[in-house]
């Protein structure tokens, strides 16, 4: 016996309400539940978020960091919509308005984050560095980590010609953001935060 797929558009899945807190991602017109992080997932979601905003205030920029609860909208699939809700998230202060009063999905015909990261863990970490590396590339979205807390290692994809390139950051490397040049923060640091 064959069971069949529901599938979803992009409009059926901004409403869905399943009478859970659980977070959906929709790929490729499918429901996939984000699994519940670690304590040191989340930790590190929230030591970047702080970090993000105490650095775009002090270079006076306009920008706001914001932990699971954006959405991006990816050109992945041809038939069905697909939609990523990144660990962090990083876009202008008047984009994040914009949103206040609808849906917190970044659309297609909408500029892109400014930076996302994802934190890696058993069940997402390929889906990291291969699909979503490749979605966000597609989306133009300037700059893109992966805390791979499995790995020890924060990866920083800059995006370059229509492609990422990656610089791979390990114990006390200091990491090299373009967003965020000035950035005076390690690997170790990331890693560690708690």
């Amino acid at each position: 016996m064959t069971l069949a797929i529901q599938r979803f558009t992009l409009e059926e899945y901004l409403h869905y309400d399943d009478g859970t807190d659980t977070i959906y991602e929709l790929v490729n017109g499918e429901l996939v539940a984000m699994a519940l992080g670690t304590g040191r997932h989340g930790a590190i979601a929230k030591f970047l978020v702080n970090t993000f905003d105490a650095e775009s205030s002090r270079l006076h920029q306009e920008w706001t960091a914001l932990q699971a609860i954006v959405a991006v909208q990816s050109p992945r699939g041809d038939r069905f919509d697909t939609s990523r809700v990144p660990d962090v998230v990083v876009l202008p202060k008047e984009q994040w308005r914009n949103l206040q009063n609808r849906e917190a999905i970044v659309l297609l015909n909408q500029p892109s984050p400014l930076l996302v990261v994802e934190v890696a863990s058993p069940s997402t970490q390929t889906i990291d560095y291969r699909a979503k590396r490749t979605e966000y590339c597609v989306l133009d979205i300037p700059e893109y980590w992966i805390v791979d807390p499995l790995e020890d290692k924060v990866t920083i994809f800059t995006l370059s010609e229509g492609w990422y390139d990656e610089a791979v950051f390990t114990g006390g490397d200091r990491l090299i953001s373009p967003t965020f040049p000035e950035l005076n923060l390690t690997a170790h640091q990331v890693l560690q935060s708690d």
